[in-house]
């Protein structure tokens, strides 16, 4: 395909979304990172456990150790013969007594079982058994939780809080993730006034660079701003050809539509680009181009400030994740339900924000539509919790139906 090219039919989202995928190269190098540098990054290798876990047998409860034969039933009393700590092990069980012992402790040799201290009754002499336990009772056995050789975090997996308690638990202090991909944000448009410059008449701040540089670090990558460029074609193909000589992926926003002030096409293919899929049909955000210029991805978002968020949650976060060696996930993979009526027109797959009203009669999430569908504003995303998909062959979306979406609290 080329910028002469006659009008292609539009792309659905799901064909989009695999040719932007297929754009992209994961990067290459590694880094070994401290755990507290982990959380957000790509595991680059599978860590295998050197230890099964629990490292040795140990109380679940606070409560006492004995030898599970000494009982005679319940009401049965034991001499306490002292106390077992955490963190203080070989300790000995003495025959026919009973030791104090407290959660996360080492089991002393010669006990089998552990009674709770709620099962017992105690006031100053012996331990009486009040509850009769199984033999092994609140006990945390060595090797029970994790096998030797297990694997604690799979390569390709994003690193999160809860995989650098697992790591630490095993002492593990480093880890080797993949580098960071280094993504370049470009906007174009003689509409857009510099940054903190005033503004001048018929001008507008220039929303989009910072709300997509600012989505590219949330997604763990080196965010770099390209800066703004004008609507013309001669330095907007030199601009995008030495932005892609240093980016893994570079990203634009503006210029990518079929009006006459829309220079982007021209002026990639004029820089050796080569267009692999144009115009998308999702709304807001048909103006969407994917393509490669030497080993560098690109891809063209719409100027307008709600097709372009849009646009980097279905197509740029799976690039980022296929970039940096991460499986992509799918969009919008929640179910939630309409607190209303929803219209639609259809033809195209609709992207909407919406707020969470609290949860309907079987506990999914009851979701209110936002906004007017205008997709220059980003007015009505500053309260909604995420995006909804009204399906292109939808005519509408009746209240107390089901919808998927993209709950913002589960980003990166």
């Amino acid at each position: 395909m080329n910028a002469s090219s006659d009008m292609p039919l539009m792309i659905d989202v799901a064909a989009a979304r695999e040719i932007a995928v297929a754009q992209i190269t994961p990067v290459r190098g590694v880094q070994d990172v401290p755990l507290h540098a982990a959380p957000g990054r790509t595991c680059a290798r599978d860590v295998i456990a050197t230890s099964a876990m629990p490292f040795f047998t140990n109380s679940a409860m606070d409560g006492f150790a004995l030898r599970h034969a000494d009982l005679a039933g319940a009401g049965t009393l034991l001499p306490v013969a002292g106390t077992v700590a955490a963190g203080v092990a070989g300790t000995s069980l003495p025959p026919g007594a009973a030791l104090r012992i407290f959660t996360g402790a080492p089991l002393p040799l010669g006990a089998d079982t552990v009674v709770a201290l709620e099962d017992t009754s105690e006031a100053g002499g012996p331990v009486r058994i009040d509850v009769m336990r199984d033999i092994g009772a609140n006990l945390r056995l060595a090797g029970s939780d994790q096998p030797l050789g297990a694997c604690l975090v799979a390569r390709g997996a994003r690193i999160a809080p809860r995989h650098v308690g697992l790591l630490a638990a095993n002492g593990i202090t480093r880890v080797a993730v993949t580098r960071r991909p280094r993504v370049v944000v470009l906007s174009t448009g003689d509409e857009l006034a510099a940054s903190g410059a005033p503004r001048a008449g018929g001008q507008i701040h220039d929303a989009n660079r910072p709300m997509l540089l600012a989505l590219a670090q949330v997604a763990g990558c080196e965010a770099v701003d390209g800066g703004m460029m004008p609507d013309d074609v001669d330095p907007l193909s030199q601009r995008l050809a030495e932005l892609c000589a240093s980016a893994d992926l570079v990203l634009s926003s503006g210029g990518v539509s079929m009006g006459g002030r829309d220079p982007l096409r021209p002026a990639f293919v004029r820089a050796g680009g080569e267009i692999a899929g144009w115009r998308v049909a999702v709304k807001p955000g048909k103006p969407v181009m994917f393509g490669r210029l030497g080993g560098t991805a690109f891809t063209g978002l719409p100027g307008n400030p709600m097709a372009a968020f849009v646009g980097f949650h279905l197509f740029v976060a799976p690039q980022i994740d296929r970039l940096a060696g991460a499986k992509p996930l799918p969009f919008a993979r929640w179910s939630g339900t309409a607190a209303s009526t929803w219209q639609h027109r259809p033809g195209r797959q609709e992207i909407v924000p919406v707020r969470c009203l609290g949860a309907d009669g079987t506990g999914l999430p009851l979701l209110e539509r936002l906004g007017k569908g205008v997709s220059a504003t980003l007015f009505p995303l500053a309260a909604a919790d995420g995006l909804a998909v009204i399906p292109a062959a939808s005519e509408g979306i009746a209240m107390g139906e089901p919808v998927d979406w993209h709950p913002f609290r589960h980003e990166g």
